[in-house]
């Protein structure tokens, strides 16, 4: 299934294609056809796989028991690091970060169940997003949560090829975890802020799936 997220996108990725593809075809025969038609048709198979947007089983126990945390973002776990999250914690917190390649879903969903108490859209530079000053210099947007086990906060950031964030939520929402809410397009990074004290069920280093894999789990 192709994500609502990325429709427009998607179809004018496709038309390219379909134009290289056809002049690659149709042009008189010569090596160089060979350039426009193999062009077209990676750019044909990127947009059926970037654009993708699988089901996804959240875990039992998670649905169960609110304190566990699953990942927001398909990826690589890039950081696990203590810092103070000025916005919406206000206070020290545990940051994750998960980096996206342009061959990840790049569709996001809630980390946890809750209601919405902040959101703020950040424009900015685009930095390569495991820079480590991308979380703060590159556009992004911003959502803070409150859960029964205290405030959870995440972040949305592009990276050097992503130009545009999709975010469907607003303040007073209620999200349920796994619940999707938009997409980061063409690489790009997902910083989560837990409390201190939050017990950690992945590395830096280890790879995670939106929806499925547990992260961590609050006191």
């Amino acid at each position: 299934m192709i994500t609502k997220y990325g429709l427009d996108n998607f179809f004018i990725i496709i038309g390219i294609s379909l134009l290289l593809i056809a002049l690659g075809v149709f042009l008189p025969k010569s090596w160089i056809n060979y350039l426009p038609l193999a062009l077209g048709i990676i750019l044909f198979i990127f947009a059926f796989v970037f654009f993708r947007d699988p089901d996804r089983i959240v875990p039992e126990k998670a649905k169960s028991d609110d304190s566990y945390i699953i990942a927001p973002a398909d990826g690589k776990v890039v950081a696990i690091v203590e810092e103070v999250e000025k916005d919406y914690l206000q206070s020290l917190s545990v940051r994750i970060s998960i980096f996206l390649s342009p061959l990840d879903v790049h569709v996001n969903r809630s980390p946890v169940s809750g209601i919405v108490e902040y959101y703020k859209y950040f424009p900015g530079d685009y930095l390569v997003a495991y820079h480590p000053k991308s979380s703060e210099l590159n556009e992004h947007s911003k959502i803070g949560v409150i859960t029964s086990h205290g405030k959870v906060a995440f972040k949305q950031i592009v990276g050097i090829l992503a130009r545009r964030l999709v975010c469907e939520i607003k303040v007073g929402d209620t999200l349920s975890i796994g619940q999707k809410f938009g997409m980061m397009k063409f690489g790009s990074r997902m910083d989560i802020f837990l409390p201190v004290g939050t017990e950690f069920s992945v590395k830096v280093g280890e790879t995670v799936v939106a929806g499925e894999t547990i992260i961590a789990k609050m006191k």
